[in-house]
């Protein structure tokens, strides 16, 4: 009887402490992965390839910030000093500034405002607000050719305004009607001096009737006469 009853408590207590041993051993897992779960994974090793596109990557985002700074304090600078020049805006060019005289003839005379080069340049920037500023280009630029001598310096300078301020593929062409147009091409044949005279008297014409009575009600001219006053 005695010999029998011992085997099961035996076996029992082995079961009891195979049990508790994996309790034990769940227990520790259990805080194992709890204390593993706070430990950041360590990423593997990259390529060096990988290593450099990294670093490249970190660069270029440096670089952008960097110059978003410096384009944020440019801008600013940009601001303050265009608020400081709004008021001479068009006497920025280092002509002498114009005389109170000359302000008032160029609102009585289209003519007196194209000869005098301050008149022109304050013309100019008027122009330039209405997106239309290659009129007065193209002027100057027949002005200067009619001022040249030597034939091959003529021939390239026309090549250039036909290609700048002719041709209907530039994005500065000029409006002119096909008669004058086709003076143009006959006279490019053998350019002269004088090769878009035609054309320039076109355009002279029309900035005098569209552009001029806008820039004389435009605030432009208008800060000019206050500074004149």
């Amino acid at each position: 009887m005695h010999l029998t009853g011992f085997k099961p408590v035996t076996a029992m207590t082995t079961v009891i402490r195979r049990q508790s041993s994996t309790s034990n051993e769940n227990d520790v897992r259990t805080r194992n992965n709890r204390g593993s779960s706070h430990i950041p994974t360590e990423s593997p090793p990259s390529s060096p390839a990988t290593a450099q596109q990294q670093q490249q990557t970190t660069g270029e985002r440096g670089t952008r910030a960097c110059c978003f700074c410096c384009l944020a304090v440019k801008s600013g600078n940009g601001s303050q000093s265009g608020s400081k020049d709004s008021k001479t805006l068009p006497l920025i060019e280092k002509d002498e500034p114009p005389t109170t005289e000359d302000i008032l003839n160029w609102g009585e005379s289209f003519d007196k405002l194209m000869r005098h080069n301050g008149g022109r340049k304050v013309f100019r920037e008027f122009l330039r607000s209405e997106y239309s500023e290659e009129n007065m280009l193209f002027w100057l630029a027949c002005e200067d050719l009619k001022k040249e001598e030597n034939a091959e310096v003529v021939e390239e300078k026309a090549r250039v305004i036909y290609e700048d301020y002719i041709s209907i593929l530039s994005p500065k062409e000029v409006s002119l009607d096909s008669r004058v147009r086709e003076v143009i091409n006959r006279n490019m044949v053998d350019p002269t001096p004088h090769t878009f005279d035609e054309a320039q008297l076109q355009i002279y014409t029309l900035m005098h009737r569209d552009s001029y009575p806008r820039f004389l009600n435009s605030h432009i001219y208008k800060r000019l006469l206050q500074q004149a006053s």
